[in-house]
């Protein structure tokens, strides 16, 4: 089990125990174990395997939970989660994913509405009840309408990151299935989309009752679901549900591309392929001239795809919006790779609200491979974070000054800010104290409520600012957790445009923002694109990778991505602007 998994029950364990008002010292030790577990640098399973080490020396974690984490690691659930998710009905801890909302005011719609479910909540806001309830409102019953929609699809897709772990663990597992000749994964998570509803594997094999007899063993497995002659369906511990179909080897490329998808780009291609008098499906292409259809390809997907005289389509780029149109130019983009990554330009240190000092964030970043970083903690107005005034800010560019001496030949850390744009529209820090950076990035934290042109305005003069670089998460959304912001995009891309200023690809999987649509859409402008992992420990630097395949479905390249440069060529960007 993970380190995030663990993380993931403790929160749980939280959550369900202040929804049952239990003791409050008891809900912060699981919340304060579930942030010590998860910002760990190393996996809980090596610890306790490690006879010469203890959890219990970890800072947060006691001896329950040091018990708790060894039993989740040996049997992958937790008996206590369990029975409290028996005592809850599944609507109230539904309820409790509406973004805002939170275990106690879940309980008080639960206990005082007798509100089990999300469409009877909505009904509730409809009908004006909720905000007769102490401690409501109408602004509060608005929100919650709001957020209904939220709660739902974050009970059905869960972030690609999560997803890539349960997707590597069942592959290592089937990969002990000597029989298995050819296996890839399939779906929405082989297109890389920001969340996944569910898994397919697809596999080649002459022997498919071994094949289903393995993937019947997967330790995550809750319930088999349905088992057949080709296809065998399981349901995880999570809820999450993975299909397993067994494919003959000249049909592996056919079905690979039909269960990947997308379901437009499926139906873009069959459209194609009945003009050419054939016919597409998983099983392969078909010629359909003759009296029975005769199977000219389907092994690989470059065969399917040359069928149709095209080249293949990368996995990411499958949904039916520029792909077709590209590949018919011979114009299909070459797609950024993760190697193309020189620097990453936002992240956190310990003067604010992240792990590590300068020294450990850069020697962690130089271990990486990177050729520069932005030291760039947060500004004043973020008091959660610990913020920093103009003087604390300057007395670490300092520290970094006289740091920058003994980093190695070829690295290098420039001073940076991630400046709060203010609910009036100014900036968090005086212009003569920017001017001092050598990279400002602005972004918005509060006021995320105000009206479109109110929002769209703040940013926008942001970006006209001489002293900013780039806007960092520019909607603001959490995927699941907080929808965006009211900005008018298209009135960004065209003050970045007009300033001559760059924007943020968050890498974090929560993040992802700004989302595909977006990303192409600011390549239209020409704006450039900075892909930065906002890490606020050492390990989230290898976050980046998340943003890179983010920005492989909106179809950058290598050259739409400003920290792809070398750090002279960098600098070059920053001094023309």
């Amino acid at each position: 089990m993970t380190n995030s998994e663990i993380a993931v029950v403790f929160e749980q364990v939280a959550d369900l125990l202040e929804f049952k008002n239990a003791n409050p010292f008891r809900i912060r030790a699981y919340r304060n174990g579930a942030r010590a577990i998860r910002d760990l640098g190393e996996p809980v399973t090596a610890i306790l395997a490690d006879d010469t080490r203890k959890l219990t020396d970890i800072k947060g974690i006691g001896k329950d939970l040091a018990e708790k984490c060894a039993i989740l690691v040996d049997t992958g659930e937790l008996p206590m989660l369990n029975e409290l998710q028996s005592e809850i009905p599944e609507g109230a801890l539904a309820m409790m994913r509406i973004p805002g909302l939170g275990p106690k005011r879940a309980a008080i719609l639960f206990n005082e509405l007798e509100v089990t479910s999300l469409g009877e909540l909505k009904l509730a806001c409809e009908r004006g009840s909720i905000r007769a309830l102490k401690g409501f409102g109408e602004k509060t019953e608005a929100s919650i309408l709001k957020g209904i929609a939220i709660a739902a699809s974050a009970d059905k897709r869960i972030y690609w990151q999560q997803a890539d772990q349960i997707a590597a663990q069942l592959l290592q597992h089937l990969g002990d299935c000597p029989s298995i000749e050819k296996m890839e994964m399939a779906g929405s998570y082989r297109r890389r989309r920001e969340t996944v509803g569910d898994l397919d594997v697809l596999v080649v094999s002459e022997d498919v009752a071994e094949v289903m007899d393995r993937f019947g063993e997967f330790p995550k497995l809750t319930d088999v679901l349905a088992r057949g002659d080709t296809k065998m369906s399981i349901r995880l511990r999570s809820g999450l549900q993975i299909d397993l179909r067994v494919v003959p080897a000249k049909s592996f490329g056919a079905a690979l591309q039909y269960f990947t998808g997308s379901k437009d780009h499926n139906v873009e291609l069959r459209g194609r392929a009945k003009q050419r008098n054939l016919k597409i499906n998983e099983y392969g292409v078909f010629c359909i001239n003759t009296d029975e259809d005769e199977y000219i390809a389907g092994a690989t997907e470059e065969e399917v795809y040359a069928a149709l005289n095209l080249p293949v389509i990368p996995p990411e780029l499958r949904e039916a919006r520029q792909e077709f149109a590209a590949a018919d130019a011979n114009d299909l983009p070459p797609l950024i790779e993760m190697e193309d990554i020189r620097g990453d330009l936002h992240m956190h240190t310990n003067a604010t609200d992240g792990k590590h000092t300068l020294a450990e964030m850069c020697e962690a970043a130089h271990a990486r491979g990177l050729e520069y970083i932005a030291i760039t903690d947060h500004s004043k107005r973020v008091t959660i974070a610990n913020g920093l005034e103009a003087d604390r800010l300057l007395a670490q560019w300092e520290e970094l000054d006289a740091l920058r001496k003994s980093l190695p030949d070829g690295f290098h850390a420039i001073k940076g800010i991630e400046c709060d744009i203010l609910e009036s529209g100014e900036l968090d820090l005086p212009d003569d104290v920017l001017a001092q950076a050598d990279w400002v990035i602005v972004s918005v934290h509060f006021g995320q409520h105000q009206t479109s042109e109110q929002i769209t305005s703040r940013i926008c003069g942001a970006l006209a600012n001489p002293h900013t670089h780039i806007l960092a998460h520019p909607t603001g959304r959490l995927i699941n957790r907080r929808n965006p912001y009211a900005v008018d995009m298209d009135a960004v891309f065209a003050a970045a445009a007009d300033h001559g200023k760059m924007l943020e690809l968050n890498a974090n999987p929560a993040r992802l923002d700004l989302n595909d649509v977006h990303l192409a859409a600011a390549k239209s402008h020409g704006i450039p694109i900075v892909i930065s992992t906002d890490a606020h420990a050492a390990d989230q630097l290898d976050l980046m990778r998340f943003g890179v395949m983010q920005a492989r479905r909106g179809g950058l390249t290598k050259a739409d991505v400003a920290n792809t440069r070398s750090w002279d060529e960098f600098q070059k960007l920053l001094q023309n602007g």
